[in-house]
């Protein structure tokens, strides 16, 4: 598996500044080479390689090996955007709303630089990195995680709140998933970040005060707009976001050392697009279009490639409206947010926690539910209503989405 590790560079005035000159140059080549590339529609490194390579190299005064790296940086960042506009085009086509479409990119002066191992080396302690001038050696501080054996396959040297990093991916080998027979059931949501079929709860009390409180802070300094306001807000950017990504941290690991401690698999259900076919009300939209439910899935699901855990990706529909105890599904099993209430059987519960049970059976047993359409009349039979010896329910016309 591949891990991306942070690693911070100490550069002295002279080597500072070669290392702007060689950001400017570079990314002024992947300017360059991007109106090319959006107006032929040519987004293969070979066939850009093919067209701009010598132009690029003559003009700008690149090594042959940065050449190569920049034509493939803007064909990769090309083909990245395709692919992602494409994603949000399927979910925006359903919903019947404007389609995106792609437009031309451009690379910011002090971008990224893409390095590969034939014009950067990590030592144990020193860093030899090319530059216009020459390569140079900086000196480099790493994370204690950071692996004593490994394999860089490529580094990006980035300029960050004033300092300059590296963003090594390292090639870490692979922990074969064991096969489990039971599954650790995640519901993701808003008003709890997560919830575990063990019953276990991680509210977003936390991060709720916080986004409140820099968004009013935010709110303040923009509409003063002074000099020293404005040095305010540069200084807050990011605080806010850093502390929902180290929050995501902690609830991963939580519930992978969960699932590995009792040799279980993880089930998470699909919220992929949840954000583009769902609506909130207006004073509830910066929330919901904050939830980094994304960023916890891939966290949870590296850390379990890590472990050895076995992670599935199940469909989430009707997760809330279903009891985890009979199987029955009806939108007027959740009265609220928090209470869930079986019209058929009578089972109470946290809303949440009957959803996480819910996810993980569906991953235990690995097959879809069975929907008859209500149009048509019939019944609603899942394998966990099979297992239960009944059937129970007819499934209730819903929006699109998950619970």
């Amino acid at each position: 598996m591949q891990s991306v590790t942070k690693l911070r560079l100490f550069a002295s005035p002279g080597e500072r500044l070669l290392l702007f000159a060689t950001m400017e140059r570079y990314n002024a080549a992947c300017n360059a080479v991007s109106p090319v590339a959006f107006s032929e529609r040519q987004f293969s490194n070979i066939g850009l390689q093919k067209r701009l390579y010598r132009h690029v190299r003559e003009t700008f005064g690149l090594s042959a090996q940065m050449t190569l790296l920049a034509i493939r940086k803007v064909a990769g960042s090309y083909r990245s955007t395709r692919e992602a506009i494409k994603e949000q085009n399927k979910v925006l086509a359903v919903l019947g709303k404007p389609l995106k479409t792609l437009t031309e990119i451009s690379f910011r002066e002090h971008g990224a630089i893409c390095y590969d191992a034939r014009v950067l080396s990590i030592g144990r302690n020193r860093v030899s990195i090319w530059t216009l001038d020459g390569r140079i050696n900086l000196r480099y501080s790493k994370p204690a995680y950071f692996p004593a054996v490994a394999t860089v396959t490529q580094t990006d040297l980035v300029y960050r709140d004033g300092a300059f990093w590296l963003y090594a991916t390292v090639e870490i080998p692979d922990v074969e998933p064991a096969d489990p027979s039971e599954y650790l059931g995640v519901d993701l949501g808003v008003v709890t970040i997560a919830t575990t079929s063990d019953g276990a709860t991680f509210s977003s009390d936390a991060t709720e005060k916080v986004r409140q409180r820099y968004g009013r802070l935010r709110g303040i300094l923009q509409k003063t707009g002074t000099r020293s306001a404005k040095r305010r807000l540069q200084k807050i950017a990011g605080r806010e976001r850093r502390f929902k990504t180290d929050t995501n941290h902690i609830i991963s690991k939580q519930i992978v050392c969960a699932a590995e401690g009792t040799k279980r698999g993880i089930a998470l259900e699909d919220l992929k697009g949840i954000l583009l076919r769902t609506t909130v009300r207006h004073d509830q939209r910066e929330r919901h279009h904050k939830w980094a439910f994304h960023q916890l899935r891939s966290f949870i699901e590296y850390k379990a490639r890590r472990t050895g855990v076995r992670v599935q990706v199940i469909d989430g529909a009707y997760t809330s409206q279903q009891c985890s105890a009979c199987g029955f599904v009806h939108p007027d099993n959740r009265s609220s947010q928090a209470a869930f209430c079986c019209l058929a059987c009578g089972h109470t519960e946290n809303a949440d926690i009957n959803a996480a049970r819910n996810i993980a059976a569906r991953a235990a047993v690995n097959r879809p539910i069975a929907v008859c359409s209500p149009d048509t009349g019939g019944e609603v039979e899942s394998q966990a209503c099979k297992e239960h010896g009944a059937t129970y329910g007819i499934m209730p016309p819903t929006e699109v989405g998950g619970s």
